[in-house]
């Protein structure tokens, strides 16, 4: 079977994909959902990472096997999976964005969310307050994030992850992604739409697909069908590693 490597979004760390690695694993893939560095149980500690840092480590993670891993990067993990496709393409078998930013090169994804079809209004704007000192930015608006990341996903499951939601780096929303048709590429991708999602738009997912075409699949969710939908993510990422597509 294949090697997954979950790389989560803002704010989130690798506990976001509880229900996912179990499910994964018991169709006999080998699973990793790590917490980006400064990330999840990381946060305490306290550091501040870069997005080059990231995409180090994800990199490291997939070069450590000589079996090529499926990368599959949710919300702001696109930026990161595909920086890390930059580094090590070799050691990248497929790139799947989950609702995420999929950027062109030298763009950031302040960039992405200031188009129109981002729908972007004040509200998650208003919900979200850097930290002392600057370096770091928090989601204290209970409501909003609620109805941004997890309007389909049970209410209980829904609270334990904003409760969760740690601190995120300033500097990412502004960082800039260096990529190449030569390395990154020539990775294969898959872009899984969310269709009800309220955090990256459906109009601004398709946005991003039509400068770089790739295959697409779909899912009637809101931003986190980790939660609201994983039986059939799960169907959907084990048809992408044995190329059998998702019968859903």
């Amino acid at each position: 079977m294949a090697r997954f490597i979950l790389v989560h979004g803002a704010w989130h760390g690798g506990w976001c994909w509880e229900e996912m690695v179990p499910r994964l694993k018991a169709l006999g893939h080998e699973v990793s959902a790590p917490d980006l560095p400064g990330m999840g149980a990381d946060a305490a500690w306290g550091h501040v990472a870069t997005l080059e840092e990231w995409a180090m480590y994800i990199a490291g993670m997939a070069s450590a096997r000589d079996e090529p891993a499926i990368l599959v990067g949710h919300s702001r993990g696109g930026i990161v999976v595909s920086r890390a496709a930059e580094i090590a393409p070799g050691a990248v078998r497929r790139l799947v964005y989950l609702a995420a930013m999929m950027p062109i090169s030298g763009e950031s994804m302040a960039d992405i969310f200031e188009r129109p079809e981002s729908g972007h209004g004040p509200g998650i704007a208003a919900a979200v307050s850097v930290c002392e000192g600057g370096a770091t930015m928090i989601l204290h608006g209970r409501e909003a994030a609620l109805a941004a990341f997890y309007g389909t996903t049970p209410p209980d499951q829904a609270e334990a992850a904003f409760a969760r939601l740690t601190p995120e780096p300033t500097a990412m929303r502004a960082a800039r992604v260096i990529l190449s048709d030569a390395r990154y590429g020539s990775v294969p991708r898959t872009y899984i739409y969310c269709k009800q999602d309220q955090s990256v738009r459906p109009e601004l997912q398709r946005y991003m697909v039509s400068r770089q075409p790739c295959d697409t699949d779909a899912l009637d969710t809101d931003h986190s069908p980790f939660y609201s939908a994983p039986e059939e993510l799960t169907a959907m990422l084990h048809g992408l590693a044995t190329g059998e597509g998702y019968a859903g």
